[in-house]
């Protein structure tokens, strides 16, 4: 039975989400501050399978708790709730680490589906983190570029001796800019193909993945060679920098 936390202030929308989401066969605690969240999330025991985040909570905020629990590197898949729905602060939960997010009101269908979704995801990470390497009969979805090697089904970047773990929206921005690998991309084009984001944003949010991205994968992040400046526009990947060409 999955295990799912619910981290929410009003009474009665949590005992909702509790009543309906047991009904659906989960297992379902709910808290009404962030900081009793992380204590039932920092210990990193795996006790919950998905946790449904609002931002708005008395004490430490949404973002305050996803930012903690990153640092801390505890990934488990969380759906953040907001009210507000602003671009700015749906991009402000994914650069905190966020999976999915969902604003405030919304269809309990639409929940659950989001909900399926990450625990599928969980389960299928959970599947290739456990299975050992010489069985392995299907090539990972990985990429490999300079000395870094992006593997998107374990949502890691190893790079030299390091490994770091993306986030969902880190990662599927990689893979914008990996398809489109030596072409200019305009923040306007990953606001709206990778966030789903169809209106006027501050683009800064992009800016700060990107600075992110570069100090994993670039040796020096202020002269990148892989993550580049398009400027007016955007950014451009490039695999293999002239220099490292043959």
């Amino acid at each position: 039975m999955s295990r799912i936390l619910v981290v929410e202030d009003e009474l009665h929308l949590a005992e909702g989400l509790r009543f309906n989401l047991e009904a659906e066969g989960y297992q379902v605690e709910v808290v009404d501050t962030g900081e009793a969240a992380l204590d039932l999330l920092l210990p990193g025991d795996h006790r919950f399978d998905v946790v449904v985040l609002d931002i708005m909570l008395p004490g430490k905020d949404g973002f305050t708790v996803m930012r903690e629990l990153r640092h801390a590197g505890q990934f488990v898949p969380t759906l953040m709730l907001t009210a507000r729905g602003h671009a700015d602060d749906i991009l402000q939960g994914f650069e905190a680490g966020a999976d999915d997010y969902l604003t405030k009101p919304f269809e309990l269908s639409i929940l659950i589906a989001r909900i399926r979704g990450l625990l599928r995801r969980r389960d299928w990470l959970t599947k290739s983190l456990a299975q050992p390497p010489a069985v392995a009969t299907e090539p990972s979805d990985s990429f490999r570029f300079g000395e870094a090697s992006l593997h998107f089904d374990l949502l890691e970047l190893r790079v030299r001796d390091q490994v770091f773990p993306l986030t969902l929206m880190e990662a599927n921005l990689l893979r914008f800019l990996i398809q489109r690998e030596g072409k200019p991309v305009p923040r306007k084009s990953m606001l709206e193909e990778v966030w789903g984001l169809h209106e006027d944003t501050d683009t800064r949010a992009i800016d700060n993945f990107i600075v992110r991205l570069r100090r994993y994968i670039e040796r020096d992040p202020t002269k990148p060679r892989h993550l580049l400046t398009v400027r007016g526009v955007g950014y451009r990947f490039i695999a293999e920098p002239p220099e490292e060409k043959a």
